[in-house]
């Protein structure tokens, strides 16, 4: 797996890391906790070679084996490790763009892109009024039937985020979708934005 990327001031850093836990063999394993959801967090974990799991992609960084857990590798996918030194000594960050929702190819399943594009574009800008959206269903005439939830449930100005943001987005990311129908019972209105 070569989508991943460990700079080289990454590598030197972790590798001293590894080195001052004076084991035979230290490791780092990377992985997604909840990969696939909003919740989804990219962390680092020391991996001792007890711990290391047959199915785990690994990679030599030289100064250590960097373990890939197997069930996060699509959500990894054009991850970044990077270390930038500063006056506190340093920050090591790790940026996985796809570690909420796995990067999907032109070629998959219309629902699946769908989803992507609701995921990576929809959600978190209706995030910021606490509201997501999710697909319930794709129809045989390509109608993306939708929920809304949080802030989104009950709020009055749900059918023009519908209309003007949602409908939009989703039709020019995917031409293909033959229209939006909502199926949110908005006579709930505990929590809404409005």
């Amino acid at each position: 797996m070569d989508t991943v990327t460990v700079t080289e001031s990454a590598r030197r850093y972790l590798g001293q890391l590894v080195q001052k836990q004076d084991v035979e063999g230290m490791g780092v394993r990377l992985f997604v906790t909840q990969p696939g959801t909003r919740h989804a967090e990219t962390c680092l974990a020391y991996c001792p070679p007890h711990e290391v799991v047959p199915s785990d992609e690994q990679l030599d960084m030289d100064e250590f084996p960097l373990y890939i857990d197997h069930n996060s590798i699509t959500f990894l996918e054009e991850a970044v490790i990077d270390f930038q030194e500063d006056q506190t000594g340093g920050q090591l960050t790790i940026k996985a763009p796809n570690a909420k929702v796995p990067q999907v190819s032109a070629d998959a399943p219309l629902s699946e892109r769908l989803n992507y594009v609701l995921q990576s574009e929809v959600n978190p800008s209706l995030a910021a009024h606490g509201g997501e959206v999710s697909l319930v269903e794709l129809t045989d005439d390509n109608v993306a039937v939708l929920r809304f939830g949080g802030g989104c449930q009950g709020c009055a100005a749900v059918s023009l985020t519908l209309k003007q943001g949602v409908e939009r987005t989703l039709k020019e990311q995917l031409p293909e979708i033959s229209g939006i129908e909502d199926v949110t019972d908005h006579s709930y209105r505990e929590n809404a934005y409005y």
